[in-house]
């Protein structure tokens, strides 16, 4: 069965998440349906890392098989009008042929995600729901310098949800920057290999405890090494969050 490897972008706020869930609007059913309905046979779509509720995507990479070759602009189309169709806002930004072996999960070396803030006093309007509003000043020089403290490989307990499903709290941090890209606008990046459940989430809410003051890179310090969930700071809005690539 041919195998092809597409981008996807999508406006996480109707959906319940990435992941399929019976009886649930979610990402990869709403694509899954269009596919198997130009394909005239079932379709099942592979995502390179999983979104929660609200969570939105600039670069979710894909892999599905199709029983027969199509042309890979011609799945893009055919799924964009689809999607447009039954009112998605889920867009397949390009599509190509990939090898047998390509998966989308496992093939990852990296992931990337980025987190917005919007930091004025005035409320949102046009980035209402796609960003988080944090209406008084923030110190972005002490929020990126005390974020370093959690580059590396570490026991990361305390910035995992309880629910989190992953056999273990280990991960390696390649990169977590704060930087203030406009007067108003601050932007978290995060990249590793891989992430646990609302890790990057409760890395912004803790880190605004930092730009407001409240905090102490020391605090971070002995938050981290507590390996204690009750140790965070508010996990941030899903909103707020956007999974921008995958390198393979």
């Amino acid at each position: 069965m041919p195998r092809y490897k597409l981008s996807i972008e999508y406006d996480g706020m109707p959906y319940k998440g990435w992941q399929r869930q019976e009886g649930l609007p979610t990402v990869q059913a709403a694509i899954e349906k269009a596919m198997s309905q130009f394909a005239q046979h079932e379709v099942l779509v592979f995502g390179a890392g999983r979104t929660d509720a609200g969570v939105h995507a600039r670069g979710q990479v894909i892999h599905v098989d199709f029983e027969k070759v199509w042309k890979p602009y011609k799945i893009m189309e055919a799924t964009n009008g689809l999607l447009k169709l039954e009112g998605h806002p889920i867009s397949v930004i390009s599509a190509e042929e990939a090898p047998d072996d390509f998966d989308a999960r496992f093939s990852a070396k990296y992931r990337s995600y980025k987190y917005r803030i919007i930091n004025r006093r005035a409320p949102l309007t046009v980035d209402l729901e796609r960003a988080l509003w944090v209406r008084f000043p923030l110190d972005v020089e002490a929020m990126h310098e005390a974020a370093q403290v959690l580059v590396g490989e570490h026991d990361f307990t305390t910035f995992r949800s309880t629910d989190c499903q992953a056999k273990s709290p280990i991960r390696t941090l390649d990169k977590l920057d704060v930087n203030r890209i406009s007067e108003t606008e601050i932007e978290i990046i995060a990249e590793a290999r891989a992430f646990l459940h609302n890790q990057i989430r409760s890395f912004a809410g803790t880190l605004r405890l930092v730009g407001d003051g409240k905090w102490s890179r020391q605090d971070l310090i002995d938050a981290l090494h507590a390996k204690d969930r009750t140790r965070c700071g508010p996990v941030a809005v899903p909103y707020g969050l956007y999974f921008m690539k995958v390198g393979y």
